[in-house]
């Protein structure tokens, strides 16, 4: 397991998580069958962008538009180590 992404991987949330709303919490979360891990809003924002498809740099641009800012790719990049470690993401 490599604990780097590029900017064209095309990570995606790892098969034996589900990632949904909750209304209730007002927040994404990551559904196993052990339990649930509720995502911190930035970690929210990347996951629910991450489908296999979309390039890290997609990724990046949508966050960039979406919350008129620049300069996001080392955040997101970071965040992606941490969520491999955890098992969260493949890619």
């Amino acid at each position: 397991m490599s604990d780097a992404f590029r900017l064209d991987a095309c990570p995606r949330v790892a098969g034996h998580f589900r990632l949904q709303w909750e209304e209730v919490q007002k927040a994404w979360v990551l559904l196993y069958p052990e339990g649930m891990v509720k995502l911190n809003g930035s970690a929210g924002e990347i996951m629910h962008r991450l489908d296999g498809v979309k390039t890290v740099q997609n990724v990046v641009e949508e966050l960039e538009r979406a919350f008129n800012t620049t300069g996001l790719a080392g955040d997101v990049l970071d965040f992606l180590v941490i969520a491999q470690r955890q098992g969260w993401v493949r890619g």
